[in-house]
């Protein structure tokens, strides 16, 4: 280690890489940096993204730190699919985690090994949003590109790949992809005999701490260590472009319905489940948006908390780009029922706050459905910066919400990583112990709680009653 160590973090999200650099003393944050990027919907339930950008924005970001890294760990959105040819050049734009495009090929995952065998290899049913799927379509409906493959990636690992030259990937990440065997922590040659997919094409595969070139992790595993979900106990809760409910396991168990993902973690050892809702404070944005308004979030949140608990029997589902928990239907769409006259931004903007709020509590009483308890949870995302949200939050779950003194959870993650890998830390509950402080605890609002116990049983009744409404 140098005299003056540094770890950095760099996460490539969505919408752009964050970079992030922190002491290993004390887990303060040195230095910050962002770059954005855009994301390409060609036709309609499609979501692309041109690698060339991940490695630029985080080149650029790198560079802004303006510090000398003693370690560098990755994190990065899961489940997109990266193809390379036999020189490493990217055959065609990345396929997102949020790509709609694929539900033939996963009916078809489903037919070929049988929906309880999937379940018991890879802890999860075919979503579109998976790699292996993906694979599929590109077999059927671009065979050029399919047939000029030679190994494939996810998007953090790609930056790897040009940052140290490495093919690699970590088992949190590679559990996303539906061609790992989640329980033995490995690539699942029977999935890929299954499916006639080469093994070949697959990078080597590590524990997160472990990956050579950069320590790793996928966003979600990554964003619970940097919140401090190392273990049991405290549940980890994410508010950014999707939303995300997530408890650390001692050993492998499946929802037998595959409602919940249950992954490796970042933790060697460990795994980890997890609910997942594809439209979180991307909704929030979206209703910015869509009202062509200018109004910053702290404006729209001041007008949503005019408005009381409910908002007058106005209520939002948030299934813009379908969703995954606990519906697994990527045809779902939103809605907001109850309208009145009386309704205004405001009110809408409450109505999506809460609505968010009741898909995650979906997420959590599936944990509970597998013997997790949660008694706390740690809050991290752009919406955790949100003190209405979060009362909204602690009062539909009933439970108390910590934020910590960093919410860059991935990218603190990938940095803590980072030290593991340098010996800046023994282990990763090192890691944690020594960086990662809780800032303040939102409590339920006692007065809300009993409104949001009624809205929540309408929410869950909106579902069943609207999708016979469904546009094929």
């Amino acid at each position: 280690m140098a005299e003056d160590p540094i770890l950095v973090g760099l996460d490539v999200g969505t919408t752009g890489v964050k970079a992030l650099a922190v002491s290993p003393i004390d887990g303060s944050v040195v230095a910050r940096a962002e770059r954005t990027y855009s994301l390409s919907t060609p036709q309609p339930a499609w979501a692309e993204q041109d690698p060339e950008d991940w490695w630029r924005a985080s080149q650029e970001a790198l560079a802004a730190l303006e510090v000398e890294p003693t370690a560098l760990g990755l994190s990065g959105q899961m489940h997109g699919l990266v193809v390379l040819d036999d020189s490493d050049r990217v055959l065609r734009p990345a396929i997102l985690w949020n790509d709609q495009r694929t539900a033939a090929e996963c009916a078809e995952i489903e037919r070929r090994l049988g929906l309880e065998r999937l379940i018991q290899l890879t802890g999860n049913r075919a979503l579109t949003g998976f790699t292996a799927p993906k694979l599929l379509w590109l077999r059927i409906n671009e065979p050029d590109v399919y047939a000029r493959i030679a190994s494939i990636l996810l998007p953090k690992d790609y930056v790897r790949l040009r940052l140290a030259g490495e093919h690699a990937i970590d088992v949190a990440d590679a559990s996303g992809t539906l061609l790992f065997d989640v329980p033995r922590r490995r690539w699942s040659e029977e999935v890929l005999d299954a499916l006639d997919l080469p093994f070949e094409w697959l990078p080597p595969v590590f524990e997160s701490p472990d990956v050579p070139g950069a320590p790793s992790a996928g966003d979600q595993a990554a964003a619970a260590l940097g919140a401090g979900v190392a273990h049991p106990g405290p549940g980890s809760i994410v508010l950014g472009t999707s939303g995300v409910v997530f408890a650390a396991l001692p050993s492998f168990v499946a929802d037998p319905r595959a409602r919940l993902h249950v992954f490796c973690h970042a933790v060697p050892g460990m795994w980890h489940a997890m609910g997942v809702m594809l439209s979180a404070g991307g909704a929030l944005r979206w209703l910015r948006d869509a009202l062509g308004s200018e109004a910053g979030y702290d404006e729209l949140t001041a007008e949503a908390e005019q408005w009381p608990p409910t908002v007058e029997g106005l209520c939002f589902l948030p299934y813009l780009a379908g969703e995954r928990t606990p519906h697994a239907d990527p045809d779902a769409r939103a809605a907001f029922v109850g309208l009145s006259l009386r309704h205004d931004r405001g009110a809408l903007v409450r109505a999506v706050l809460e609505g968010v709020a009741y898909g995650l509590r979906d997420s959590l009483e599936l944990l509970g459905s597998l013997g997790v308890r949660v008694e706390v949870a740690r809050v991290s995302g752009g919406g955790a910066r949100s003190d209405l949200w979060l009362r909204i939050l602690a009062s539909v779950l009933e439970l108390p919400l910590e934020r910590t003194e960093v919410d860059e959870g991935s990218a603190f993650g990938a940095a803590l990583l980072g030290g593991v890998a340098a010996g800046a830390f023994a282990d990763v509950h090192e890691a944690v112990s020594r960086c990662v402080r809780v800032r303040d605890v939102i409590e339920p609002v006692p007065a809300w709680s009993a409104a949001y116990e009624h809205g929540y049983r309408r929410f869950r009744a909106l579902y069943p009653a609207l999708r016979p409404l469904e546009v094929p």
